[in-house]
């Protein structure tokens, strides 16, 4: 299954690159495998490092600024022990992984990487719809290049009822910023669309 989170890896000047990603993953996430784009910094850095960490987290505010690059401040951050790296402090869990393998022959990578240190931080909040409709309005952010205009901002407005109807003050800054920059980049009304 896949498993959205966010990856960190450690840039050439040693500082933290963070970035959304959902890898696939077996139930008791004892490897991962990666599927970045070649264009992608976190590509060019497992290429380079070989290792990062996978933290699953429920705030989707800084999973939709990762995915957009636009982390105006740094979240709070600590070393990993089990490889060099960085561990956002407030996600729930945390997977430290090495790569393994890494097959670039095609546009989006893969990389197969064991999970070779863990660790738990705090509870995850729960399910939550607008949570989810972040989520999906992230990948869609990031698909502007490839995808039908007409698709995403069908796919925002939809989005935008189930934020409307379930979200909180995260979730809505979330969306409302996702919203913002497809806005941008597509043109559209309120909720980004036509």
């Amino acid at each position: 299954m896949i498993l959205e989170g966010i990856v960190t890896t450690l840039n050439e000047d040693g500082g933290p690159n963070i970035s959304p990603m959902g890898p696939i993953v077996d139930r008791e996430i004892t490897q991962l495998v990666l599927r970045p784009y070649r264009t992608s910094r976190t590509y060019r850095n497992l290429k380079r490092a070989g290792a990062g960490i996978f933290h699953v987290t429920d705030d989707v505010e800084l999973l939709a600024r990762a995915a957009i690059n636009q982390l105006t401040t740094r979240p709070p951050l600590r070393a990993a022990q089990a490889v060099e790296g960085f561990i956002l402090k407030d996600s729930c869990r945390w997977y430290a992984f090495r790569v393994a393998r890494l097959d670039d022959d095609d546009e989006r990578t893969r990389i197969e990487c064991p999970v070779i240190d863990r660790g738990r931080q705090r509870d995850f909040f729960g399910f939550n719809r607008a949570k989810h409709a972040v989520v999906e309005a992230a990948i869609l952010a990031t698909r502007t290049d490839f995808l039908p205009p007409q698709q995403i901002k069908d796919d925002f407005q939809r989005l935008a009822v189930i934020v409307d109807k379930t979200a909180g003050d995260q979730e809505r800054r979330a969306f409302d910023l996702l919203v913002r920059h497809v806005r941008e980049i597509l043109g559209g009304n309120e909720h980004g669309v036509a």
